[in-house]
């Protein structure tokens, strides 16, 4: 079984992102005359009295509810009502399909007449390929022109992942949350044994031990002290509980790149330890996708476990069937895991405050409008209006929180389908700030839950680490990031499940060819990047 494991993890590795493959000169249509924003530069002049076409980019995932099209459906009639219209501006949405979005993408920018004036990604790779190459408008100085409540909205810290060498070639969206990962653990376990809850990583041992010789459960071989998937809210979480970060509380962004921070041998030694000591899943190498953790929390049989901070929490989801499936279950959130290498800090990884890059094109001549638009989203209330619709039909005033209505008729909940693919400046619900928004998200959530998520949002955002940004792309995040991705599946698996005596070689090993197939050239890169960044 294990040569199997290996052998699917691996087969990854051979792949290569289309997105890697795309050569120089996509970008041979895109110019960097200036001519090209003339027309905004006009505008700009007063110029506008014109009547002009503004095309934006929309996802399209093939959900859209008759009578509507991705297209033509109320939010794009509310855009072309609310901003188009008082503007002169015929809002045109130019539909792309979700599942092939780079690779039409890169047909769009290379063709320099069809792209749209408004186009975005989530792969930062993409964006810094299209500014690198010229491809790109720098908005800074319509964004202080045109954008002021955006630039407000935005926040200059979030600002600055849009930026290349000190330009500003996109406007990230804002993530409303960046709190991740959570962990809990089964209270009743601990009342049956009679123990407290653990605050430490030690203290964690200690209780998973107890759990697997005592068995509160009373589940034999089903017991699963410890729940493990082969996922980032399982392995990710108990990684930085060991590593060092590279500065203060900020460290590399890429998931990869955790085997070049010291600390990755020692978590990866700990995980080893409970493996052959019968403490985790099984078989947590086959679960990339956490299905099988899933079930296991379900049916009563994992003591212990880490997730992202909102999955138990949906109604009729895992923390519901645990506690339908097994009479007297409780669950409580806890922050567990200590980092000996930060003041025992309880160390854990939170998202970038950006969401996705959105991109004018050089070619655009509809700088000024776009941001007109963008800036129009994030002025009263417009981006509420977009994500919550119609107050009294689609939601209610909570304290000052639209609070989506649980009655609500399907002709209005048809009308914010593609809802957060057009609120394009935010990832997630922005409604004030992250506390703000904490408490709207909680209020989606089934009333019998919403204490515990809040509890969660709480140890999710305690002693976080966050990405650095270093205002340039890293080459060899692109060039070897779907490799070194796979390949850190593979050493997380092959060092688990080595004997605790073979760990030394096959850690030694997997190291080693990590570093041959881009990890030297990697840590290079940002450990020269860093300098520079320090050095500014």
């Amino acid at each position: 079984m294990t040569v199997n494991v290996h052998q699917g993890v691996l087969k990854k590795a051979i792949g290569i992102g289309l997105t890697a493959i795309m050569g120089v000169s996509l970008l041979a249509g895109c110019s960097n005359d200036s001519k090209n924003n003339t027309a905004s530069e006009g505008a700009a002049a007063g110029e506008s009295a014109k009547r002009v076409t503004l095309k934006v980019e929309v996802f399209d995932r093939g959900n859209s509810p008759a009578p509507h099209t991705i297209t033509n459906n109320y939010l794009t009639k509310l855009v072309q009502e609310k901003f188009g219209d008082p503007n002169n501006i015929n809002v045109e949405f130019v539909p792309i399909q979700r599942s092939e979005e780079v690779t039409k993408l890169n047909v769009l920018m290379a063709s320099n007449t069809d792209v749209p004036d408004i186009v975005f990604t989530y792969d930062s790779s993409v964006f810094y390929r299209y500014a690198q190459q010229g491809g790109l408008t720098d908005v800074g100085e319509i964004l202080d022109e045109y954008g002021p409540n955006l630039k407000k909205f935005i926040g200059e810290d979030t600002l600055a992942f849009g930026q290349l060498e000190g330009q500003q070639y996109a406007i990230p969206g804002k993530r409303a949350i960046t709190g991740r990962y959570s962990s809990y653990i089964r209270q009743d376990w601990l009342d049956k044994l009679g123990l407290p809850v653990p605050t430490t990583t030690d203290e964690l041992y200690t209780t998973l031990k107890a759990f697997k010789e005592k068995d509160p459960g009373n589940l034999g071989s089903k017991n699963i002290p410890m729940g493990m998937a082969l996922a980032p809210a399982q392995f990710e979480t108990l990684i930085f509980s060991f590593m060092k970060p590279i500065s203060g509380d900020l460290t590399y962004s890429q998931r990869y790149e955790l085997p070049l921070h010291e600390g990755f041998k020692d978590a990866l030694q700990f995980l080893n330890k409970l493996y052959n000591e019968g403490m985790i899943s099984k078989d947590f190498s086959l679960d990339e996708d956490k299905t099988q953790l899933a079930k296991d929390i379900q049916n009563g049989n994992v003591g212990y476990w880490s997730e992202d901070v909102d999955v138990l929490f949906y109604a009729d989801g895992t923390l519901d069937n645990l506690y339908k499936n097994v009479e007297g279950s409780k669950v409580l959130p806890v922050d567990v895991l200590t980092n000996a290498n930060v003041d025992n800090k309880h160390i854990k990884s939170r998202y970038a405050s950006n969401g996705m890059y959105i991109m004018i094109p050089k070619s655009s001549k509809r700088a000024v409008e776009a941001v007109k638009y963008l800036d129009w989203m994030a002025s009263d209330n417009n981006l509420i209006d977009i994500q919550n619709g119609v107050e009294g039909e689609n939601y209610d005033l909570v304290d000052g929180i639209p609070v989506a209505k649980t009655d609500v008729s399907q002709e209005f909940a048809d009308r914010l389908f593609n809802a957060g693919d057009m609120a394009i400046i935010s990832n997630g619900k922005n409604i004030g700030d992250q506390a703000t928004n904490e408490k709207a998200w909680a209020l989606g959530f089934p009333e019998r839950n919403r204490e515990m998520l809040t509890q969660s949002i709480a140890i999710a955002n305690a002693d976080t680490v966050g990405p650095l940004v270093f205002g340039k792309p890293i080459e060899a995040e692109s060039q070897y990031g779907t490799t070194l991705k796979d390949k850190l599946n593979v050493i997380i698996v092959k060092t688990a499940m080595a004997k605790p005596e073979q760990f030394e070689a096959v850690y030694e090993q997997e190291m080693k060819d990590y570093m041959t197939l881009g990890g030297t050239k990697l840590k290079e890169e940002l450990e020269k990047s860093f300098k520079e960044l320090s050095a500014q």
